[in-house]
Formats: structure tokens, sequence, C-alpha cells
């Protein structure tokens, strides 16, 4: 019989050793400072070209892992990777995961694409898997990792496009979120929104995605109603955790809905957006869009910002261009905050290095070097090795540092 009480049982965030502030980009690019509060992002995660999706997917995983026990490490059974970074066309980021990581060799390895949809995707997979019985106890990693390319350089993009990992470990032993069985609903269509027609280019129409990200935020929820009964958008969730481009799509997308839901006044709305969603941008505001890891991110924000005394229901949105969409919901216990607080978040994010825009304009160029298909080229950390020292140098991080016949090599710092 299929084990109903699944989902997450632990989650990590790894978004790098460097930052750039959003309003010295505006001020240094020339951009409309008018703009920057309809954007409401303060930083952007930064990578470092010693980094990969590869790295960054290890180094938020591993601190989950070196929590479990033997015995609870080797019933991580499915590997599932998320990404728009890409190392190879056929080969996964989970098989280098996988090893450096340490798991047992009885894994399934596999990835999942669909834009920023594909995270979400993968947790209702590996919800599946765990929660099937067929394999009672296994756990399931899914990893989104992504590092942006420069190719929105100059634009109001750029601001908003990160670097960053988040690492989801599901299993029947639910301590941060509760998957609501059932309750979820979907929306999708072929749309040319935003899309990755090479390697190293990302491009589309913003203005159509806005659109598309609020229909189908609109239309999923419809769906997610007809499933739930007596689902109710204004009522029904305690907080809401939504894919996050920036924050004020978000607010955008929840004034919205308030509207045509409930036809509340602007007064309400502000105050609803405050207790319900605000929490969700604690991190999302301070580090970017980091894709498929986003509407996590924002899940962890709810965790670590909002007062939790009782189990509450969150209800959440992810969106990937193209076009995909799903509203679901779960529990959140009084205890998650206490679960999530060991790996300090926080913390981790305090430690980053802050960049002026011309070193940042200097780490986008020594980047684009490593470009993907590269069958051999060897780390050279002098450009940068004070900001290696400052963040990696002794702290047990994976960083890249080589590619040899297309194989990427990798070492502890």
């Amino acid at each position: 019989m299929r084990n109903t009480r699944v989902g997450i049982e632990a989650i990590n965030l790894y978004a790098g050793p460097t930052y750039v502030s959003v309003k010295d980009m505006f001020e240094a690019r020339g951009l409309d400072l008018g703009r920057l509060d309809n954007l409401n992002m303060n930083k952007k995660s930064v990578a470092l070209p010693c980094e990969d999706a590869v790295s960054y997917g290890v180094n938020a995983a591993k601190p989950i892992i070196d929590r479990l026990t033997l015995e609870e490490r080797n019933r991580i059974e499915t590997v599932i990777t998320v990404t728009e970074s890409p190392v190879d066309f056929g080969k996964s980021l989970s098989t280098y995961i996988h090893d450096w990581l340490g798991l047992h060799p009885n894994c399934r390895l596999m990835e999942i694409k669909q834009a920023c949809y594909a995270g979400a995707a993968s947790l209702q997979v590996a919800c599946a898997i765990a929660g099937s019985g067929f394999s009672p106890g296994s756990k399931v990693l899914v990893i989104c990792t992504d590092i942006a390319r420069a190719v929105a350089r100059d634009t109001y993009a750029e601001p908003t496009q990160a670097a960053g990992a988040v690492a989801i470990l599901v299993s029947d032993r639910p301590k941060l979120l509760e998957i609501d069985p059932g309750a979820s609903g979907r929306h999708s269509y072929e749309v040319m929104d935003v899309c990755r027609p090479m390697a190293e280019l990302e491009t589309g129409d913003p203005d159509l995605s806005l659109l598309s990200y609020l229909d189908c935020l609109e239309k999923s929820f419809k769906e997610y109603a007809s499933h739930v009964e007596g689902a109710d958008f204004c009522n029904t969730f305690d907080y809401f955790a939504f894919h996050t481009p920036f924050a004020g799509m978000v607010k955008g997308a929840h004034r919205r809905m308030m509207r045509r839901l409930r036809g509340a006044s602007s007064e309400e709305i502000e105050a609803d957006f405050r207790k319900r969603v605000a929490p969700s941008l604690h991190y999302c505001t301070e580090v970017g869009n980091i894709y498929a890891g986003t509407v996590f991110l924002a899940l962890c924000g709810v965790i670590a910002s909002a007062h939790i005394e009782a189990s509450s229901r969150v209800g959440m949105f992810s969106y990937g261009s193209g076009c995909s969409s799903e509203f679901f919901s779960g529990l959140l216990p009084a205890s998650s905050r206490q679960v999530l607080e060991p790996l300090d978040i926080s913390g981790q994010l305090r430690r980053r290095v802050r960049l002026d825009v011309p070193r940042y304009d200097e780490v986008l160029d020594l980047n684009a070097e490593w470009c993907f298909g590269l069958k051999d080229k060897t780390v050279d950390r002098s450009p940068y090795s004070d900001l290696y020292e400052r963040f990696f140098e002794g702290k047990g991080l994976l960083t890249l540092t080589a590619i040899k016949g297309f194989h990427r090599e990798y070492a502890w710092s």
C-alpha cells in the first residue's frame, strides 16, 4: 500500500562565494533607478570560474548527507538533478554528484528538464518513489543547481539571474514539509517566452513570460481547487511560496489573485502580502533567481522567517517557461525551523564576499572562458586568489580543478 505521508525531510542552499549589490549594478549600468523598487531585489549571488553546476550541487547536498547515519545514507536510492547549466548532452550531473557525495551504488541516477518548473516536477517524482511502498524507507535526493551566464549583461534581467543550488531530501519522514497527497493543479501549454536554443544563449520575450506566469498561476490554482474540496486562495493557506524570478513579480501576482478571487482592496492586499507572502522573499531578495531551485528557496524563507507556532499549510506555485506549471501544497510542522536552523543558511549568505561592479565584470569575463563543450582546460585561480582564499581555503568545499578529455575533475578546498 502506498505511504501517503511523504515530503521533504531536509533542505539546504548553497549560494556560492560572492555577490553583487543590485543597486550598485543599476547605477553602474545606467539603468532607471525608478524601476528598482518594482524589482525589489537586494543582492545577486555570483559564481567563480572554479565552480560549476556539479560543485554547486555537491556543496548544497553535502551538509545534509553528513548529518545522516551510514544506514540512512545508503537508503538514498535515487538522485535526481535539475539544471539549465548542464556539462554534457547525455551524461547527467547526478553521476558526478553521486560519486562525490559517496552514495551507495544501488542508486538510480537521472536528470529532469523543464526550465524552472523542473524542480517541482522532480519533487513530485521523488514523492511518488518514496511513498510508493516498493522500497519502504527509501529516500530520494533532488538537487536543483544553476549558474547564470552573462547573456543578460546591461539589461534589467541581469540583476535577477543568479547562481545557486538547493538540495532536497525526500522521504517518508517529512520533518520540514509534508506534501498534501493529491492536492495539485497543473496548467501547461507551448509558448516561446524564455528559451535556451544554444548552450550559451538565453533569450525570449520577458513581457510574454510575465503574462504566462500570471495565466498559469490563476489556472493551476483553479485546477487545484477543483481537486481539493473547499480550497480557497484567501483562507486555505497560512503562507505562500512561489517561484520568484524577482520579488516584485510575486507581489504583482499575489495582488492580481486577491483582486480577481476576492475583489480585495489595496489595503487588504498589502496586509495579506506582508503576512502570507513576504516571508517567502526572505532569502530570494538576497540571492536572486536560481531557476528551478527558487521556489524551494522561497519555502526556506517561509520556514526561517515566519512565526510558525503550529502546523501551517503553505501553498506553492512553480512556473517553468515554455511552459509548465503547478500549484500544490503541504504542511509545515511547528518544528520546521528547528530542523532547518542547524544548516545555517543565513550564516552562509553572510559569508559571501561583496564584489563591486568592475570586479563582478572581471569575474563574468573569466566565467565566459568556461563555455559548454570544453575538452581540456585547467583552472587558474590566480586572477581571483584573494576571493578563493577568503571563502574556500580550508573550508572543505568542492571546486572544479580541470577538464581532461571532456571529463571534469574536482577537489575539496
